[in-house]
């Protein structure tokens, strides 16, 4: 199945998700969206919200699921990666952060906050350099891990169905897997899914973070070894502690959301704040990371 995620990887760092074709057909993740939307609605409410939950995810899985084996089934791996070409956010993640790193860098703060607005949930409308590169970068870590490495893991995994499915269940954990009084209870099996989906693709990706940084991975490893367990996700603090690590810069720490502040303890605290140079480097390390991963798919494919 590297296949399926090789020529879906190759796909999108070609041409990504055109905005022509979003305008006119939308996104598959947004297409599960609207289905986890309605299911929110309808079921969220009154007693057994737990277990309306669970069903919301098997109904939201299966949808996502079974068109898929079907396909590869029918039409084979060749197809099965075209169409899984969508599932990869590589590109887009790219473009994003470039799009912080370039006003950035032209000491345009208005501009570089507008844009980590489009990739971050926190509070930033007062931010400065450091804490826009900081934002910036964690959400780059993050986002390497469960938008891109964790969609080829499953994708090599099980082909068209394994990419499919985990994007089911990332979907369902950004929506509904929220620890508010809403969704605590019909969210649950949402973030336990997603928290076992991304247990091994989020330490493979500081892996790859750490052989991207060359000389540094050593200590974005050691890093990572040493503070992922101090994050708020069982998983988001093995890349986001490999770049910390890889950049020797303090990522997480205390930030501002809507409606309060969230006190989170530092990722290798004793670094410096980052800079937009760190930020344009850990681009680079991203670019690095991806590239390594799509040789890694090749040659098992070729196996």
């Amino acid at each position: 199945m590297a296949l399926v995620a090789a020529l879906a990887l190759l796909l999108d760092a070609l041409i990504g998700w055109p905005g022509a074709l979003f305008r006119r057909i939308g996104h598959p993740v947004t297409w599960l969206g609207r289905l986890i939307d309605v299911l929110d609605r309808r079921l969220n409410a009154g007693a057994g919200r737990r277990a309306k939950g669970a069903l919301a995810v098997a109904v939201v899985v299966a949808a996502a699921i079974v068109p898929a084996i079907v396909i590869q089934s029918w039409l084979g791996a060749w197809v099965a990666g075209v169409l899984a070409w969508p599932l990869v956010a590589a590109r887009s993640l790219h473009d994003h952060l470039r799009a912080v790193a370039l006003p950035l860098g032209r000491g345009d703060l208005a501009a570089a906050r507008h844009a980590t607005t489009m990739i971050v949930g926190r509070d930033v409308s007062r931010a400065d350099e450091a804490a826009l590169a900081r934002a910036s970068l964690e959400s780059l870590a993050e986002n390497a891990s469960d938008g891109v490495l964790a969609p080829l893991f499953w994708a090599a995994v099980a082909g068209l169905p394994g990419i499919a499915a985990y994007k089911a269940v990332n979907t369902l954990d950004s929506m509904i897997g929220h620890r508010t009084p809403r969704h605590e209870a019909f969210g649950m099996v949402a973030a336990r899914l997603d928290d076992v989906a991304n247990l091994v693709p989020a330490r493979l990706s500081a892996g790859l973070i750490a052989l991207a940084a060359g000389h540094s991975g050593g200590r974005a490893i050691r890093c990572a070894w040493r503070d992922a367990a101090a994050h708020r996700s069982p998983n988001a603090g093995w890349p986001e502690g490999a770049m910390a690590g890889a950049l020797d810069v303090r990522l997480s720490g205390p930030r501002v959301y809507a409606d309060r502040i969230a006190n989170e303890p530092w990722l290798n605290g004793a670094a410096p704040d980052p800079t937009v140079q760190d930020l344009w480097r850990g681009i680079a390390f991203y670019r690095r990371a991806v590239t390594l991963s799509g040789l890694l798919l090749v040659a098992l494919a070729l196996l």
